[in-house]
């Protein structure tokens, strides 16, 4: 009964994928496999690799995405231990505040970027240098927006360390640092490596970040694909790309999956106990995890606001014109009917991973597949509807119903049993007891999945940019679109909007999950969320 009842509760999520995210997969791959739209017939699947140019961009992308991993390690390791090991007036704020560069649209986040180091930027200027064309911009802006995934994973992690066995190591004559490498490191590296997997993944499949800092040397393949397909009609050379990177984001897909199913269910016991800085040097340790956070994960936010408001200030005319006001209202119209498809998909996809570890596996598929992979794909499989509304907000749906569906499995998996039968011999339906007993206790997990779903649409770039028509225009085209416009008045406008888009990122997590009183302490795996996910 139980597994018929996930099979019919499964048939939209599956239709939802099968059509929206496989379909378009497989397309993909038959045109960079066959050299379907290569006329000449000299295009391979070693291509890429056989010329500079493109050679480049895959090198690049990948060392970018490395080096990302390699710092975002050296700098969230320490800045874990500091707040997972010290009590300290605040520490529950700044542990919310960790989730805010995830929010942050990625389009948001460059201008942030932009605003501190880019050409008149607030440090760039004061310092008088020029990072323009330079691989830092982009590293910066991955880091802003990754390196709360490893200090979030790595809090989580250390909260699994047993305190027994790190008190009998000090007792027989360990140092702290000896005791942290023979005890705490291996506990908490499989955390840290599941969200070193994520960090790669989103930096070598990012495409908002890459396309803003990373000019036309530093430019990643997500970049390219988007001129080839977009400004060259290079069909050919894109499938094939896109295929590369599909091959290269599935390894490292398989190597979370694997690392996520080593940390699924972990064991609270014993935790190690958090105590008061009381030293110098501890306070010194506490003064500088904070002073890194607020440079790498706060600056690019107070620019953005500061750059805002000195163009409002200054007396800015024509930002919110007519062309403003219809992309604010398509942004708010197409995030709320996605945010709408996306609970119900990852409802009905979490209900259904309680019968099968394939289902809930499935979950993980639109995390690793680039949004410009999926609207490449859409475009060539269904060419007759991707000036069409409805594909449009599908697919904003399907790249965002992942966060639902994780954050309810994991709740799924913590219900009590004894509860749920008790409903049930008091003669509830299945349905009554959903809605009186389920449904309630999931709330917190539900509304925090939400927020992150919410955050996604409203943020959501690269399917924009190939689906969309004109008179659909949202306010991250609009910015990208003043930002190629000369002049000084097109980058005030553009830092003003993308003020306004980041509030209302803030805005619709704020509602959706900041009043959540039974939530447990943040951190990824409570959350309901992979491994380093906030």
């Amino acid at each position: 009964m139980l597994r018929a009842r996930s099979v019919w509760l499964a048939t939209l999520p599956a239709a939802a994928l099968a059509v929206l995210l496989l379909a378009p997969l497989l397309r993909l791959g038959w045109a960079g496999l066959s050299g379907e739209f290569n006329a000449l017939g000299d295009l391979s699947l070693w291509q890429p690799w056989q010329d500079n140019y493109l050679r480049w961009r895959l090198v690049w992308s990948l060392a970018q995405a490395t080096i990302t991993c390699v710092l975002a390690l050296i700098l969230g390791l320490p800045l874990a231990w500091v707040l997972a090991r010290f009590e300290f007036a605040g520490r529950t704020l700044v542990l919310r505040l960790l989730m805010l560069p995830f929010v942050v649209p990625t389009l948001v986040a460059a201008l942030g970027v932009l605003a501190l180091w880019g050409p008149h930027g607030l440090i760039s200027g004061a310092l008088d240098i020029n990072l323009q064309d330079t691989p830092w911009l982009l590293l910066y802006g991955n880091l802003f927006f990754n390196l709360c995934l490893v200090v979030r994973a790595g809090i989580d992690a250390l909260a699994q360390v047993n305190a027994r066995q790190v008190a009998a190591a000090r007792s027989l004559g360990a140092t702290p640092w000896r005791a942290f490498w023979r005890i705490e490191w291996p506990a908490i590296a499989p955390w840290l490596m599941a969200s070193l997997c994520l960090v790669f993944l989103y930096c070598f499949a990012g495409f908002g970040l890459a396309l803003v800092l990373g000019g036309q040397r530093f430019a990643t393949v997500e970049v390219e694909i988007y001129t080839l397909v977009a400004y060259e009609l290079q069909l050919g050379q894109a499938s094939v790309l896109a295929l590369w990177m599909l091959l290269l984001t599935g390894g490292v897909a398989l190597a979370y999956a694997a690392l996520e199913k080593r940390l699924a269910a972990p064991v609270r016991s014993n935790p190690v106990a958090r105590v008061r800085p009381s030293t110098a040097r501890q306070w010194l340790a506490l003064a500088g995890a904070l002073g890194v956070l607020s440079v790498v994960c706060a600056l690019p936010i107070f620019a953005i606001l500061f750059r805002a408001i000195s163009a409002l200030m200054t007396g800015a005319e024509g930002i919110f014109d007519a062309e403003t006001l219809a992309a604010l209202w398509n942004t708010l119209r197409f995030s709320s009917v996605a945010l709408g498809l996306a609970t119900l998909l990852g409802v009905l996809h979490a209900l259904a991973t309680q019968a099968s570890v394939v289902w809930r596996a499935l979950a993980f598929l639109p995390f690793v597949v680039s949004p410009v992979t999926v609207a490449f794909g859409l475009l060539l499989l269904y060419p007759a509807w991707t000036a069409s509304l409805p594909l449009l907000l599908a697919a904003y749906a399907v790249l965002a119903y992942p966060f639902v569906a994780k954050a309810l499995s994991a709740g799924l998996d913590t219900l009590p049993d004894n509860v749920l039968h008790a409903a049930r011999t008091l003669g509830a339906s299945p349905w009554r007891c959903f809605w009186r007993v389920t449904l309630p206790l999931l709330a917190p997990a539900l509304r925090r999945g939400m927020a992150f779903a919410a955050a996604t649409a409203l943020g959501e770039f690269a399917v924009t940019l190939f689906l969309s028509r004109p008179e659909w225009a949202t306010l991250t085209t609009l910015i990208y679109q003043r930002l190629g416009r000369p002049g000084a008045a097109n980058l005030d406008a553009a830092m003003v909007l993308a003020c306004v888009l980041m509030a209302l990122a803030l805005l619709a997590f704020l509602l959706i999950e900041w009043p959540s009183p039974e939530q447990r302490e943040p951190g990824s795996r409570q959350a309901g969320l992979p491994a380093g996910v906030p």
